[in-house]
Formats: structure tokens, sequence, C-alpha cells
């Protein structure tokens, strides 16, 4: 995209000068072309004219976008910020340099994903392609990636451990890819992502879906009078209100609570004397 501007002045250079002004640029940076070459007047009282020039630039997309963030910024009251430019096909890495940058980053880097979202929107605004724009500030790019993938990387690890599905906080599609490749390092693990729009997030899971057992409500883990589940201290058995207790079924019985009643165990007494719940018979 070309970029241009017709100065006029007293002579070419000063045309020149006033145009690149205009412009942005140093005068080095733009090309230009004489439209009228100046006239002097006649006697120095009458008739003459200005010099005109036109100074024009070749902008890519990538200045483009440079142009309106130092705009931003300088309205932001960062005046003294620079803005380096690293060109690729059909994309560019904008850095931003200066003094108390920071805090354009925001929490989570939102400001700075924000800055690049409108960017971007700048620097496709005329061309029939896509040019992907990235925005960066102190290497804050570099050190979010290596965190999210040590973040996918771990909770890949916890989650074929314990079978369990884990989720993670709202992301951008870029930093969504980011885990989903390194969940892709860890075996027995996969990922994808669930909602919509803000809310779309990424959710790590073991390969098959989760293993784990869920519970019942009040926090035991459902289990059958059937199946002989065990737990650490002996077998489940359901008693006669329908509930279950732990431990070795005894022959006159055994409930946890209410009054003892006759051939059935209550504490550490029985009726017909008492017992010693660990002796052989509890074992």
């Amino acid at each position: 995209m070309r970029r241009e501007v017709i100065g006029t002045g007293e002579t070419v250079e000063a045309a020149r000068e006033a145009a690149c002004r205009e412009l942005g640029v140093q005068s080095e940076e733009a090309e230009f072309e004489i439209l009228e070459m100046p006239v002097r007047k006649t006697l120095g009282l009458f008739g003459g004219s200005p010099a005109k020039v036109r100074v024009f630039v070749e902008e890519s997309p990538a200045d483009k976008a440079a142009s309106y963030l130092h705009s931003v910024l300088c309205n932001l009251g960062l005046t003294d910020v620079q803005i380096e430019i690293q060109e690729e096909e059909n994309s560019a890495m904008l850095s931003i340099t200066g003094g108390d940058v920071g805090f354009i980053i925001g929490h989570r880097g939102e400001t700075l994903d924000a800055l690049q979202y409108l960017a971007g929107l700048v620097a496709n605004h005329t061309e029939d392609t896509y040019y992907r724009i990235t925005l960066d500030i102190g290497n804050y790019r570099e050190k979010r990636r290596e965190t999210l993938e040590a973040l996918g990387k771990k909770l890949a690890a916890k989650a074929v451990k314990s079978g369990r599905n884990n989720s993670l906080e709202p992301m951008n599609p870029y930093e969504r890819r980011i885990i989903h490749t390194a969940v892709q390092e860890i075996e027995g693990a996969t990922s994808w992502s669930e909602g919509q729009d803000q809310a779309r997030h990424v959710v790590i899971g073991p390969e098959g879906g989760e293993r784990f057992q869920p519970r019942r409500p009040g926090g035991r883990r459902p289990y059958s009078n059937t199946n002989n589940s065990r737990r650490p201290g002996g077998d489940f058995h359901q008693n006669r209100n329908g509930g279950y207790h732990s431990g070795p079924r005894q022959s006159g019985g055994y409930h946890s609570s209410g009054s003892p009643r006759q051939g059935d165990y209550h504490g550490t007494q029985q009726s017909a004397g008492r017992v010693n719940r660990n002796s052989s018979s509890e074992n």
C-alpha cells in the first residue's frame, strides 16, 4: 500500500521536508516526485509560486499496524516507545520497547491481546489476503508459551495417574493450541476444548475417558453387596435397614447405633458374655 502527501515550500527541499513531516517519516525513508519547480517573484514583488512535490512511501500491513499502535500508545502517554518490526511471509512480529511499557500487558496478557487484535484489523483493512500480526513486550510471548507448555504436561501426567479430567481457565485460540501440543507429548493423555466464545477452555483427561467411580451424595462411593467390594478393614455388607457397614459378618449380626439387641454385637459386649473384637474371629 502506498501513502503519499503533496508538500509545498520555497524550495524543492523545503517542500519535501514538509511532506515527510506530515507522513511521519524521515526524508531518506520516502521517495518523492517534483510536480512544480519554484518560480521567483518578478522584481521580488510580483508573481512567483512555491515548489510542489509528491512524497510517498510503500507501506506494508506491518507498517500500518505499527503506525496505528504508535498513535494509540502516544495517546496513552507513552511518547518514547519504539516498535521493532520483524516481517515474515504473511505475518509480522511487532516488539514494543521503552520505559514503563509493562502495564500494556495487562492481566495474563489480556490488554496485549486486545491491542494485537486491533492492530491485526488495521493491517488487514485493505489487503485481500490475511496478514497475521503478533504483538510482544519484553519477550512476554515466549515466557508465556513456556509456562503453558509446562502446565499442559503437568496436568496431562496428573490426568493419566488419577484417571480424572482437569479443566483449565478460558484461553484464546493461540494459547489453547500450545496446551494441546504439549499434551500430545504425554502418553495416555488427551485434550479437547469446551465452551463458547470467551468461556472456551481446554480439558485434559486420560485416553478413553475418566476411570474413577463417581461418589454418592454425602461423600461415599457406590458399591454393591453382590460384587464383594472391599475397603481396608473388611467387606461391606447391607444391614437390615438397607444401610451398609464394614467388617466381616458375625453370627449374631452387628449394628452401629441404637440399643443392644439380644444376639447382636454392640460396642464390645454381647448379651451372652464379653467378646474381644480384636480376637481371631475379627481377623
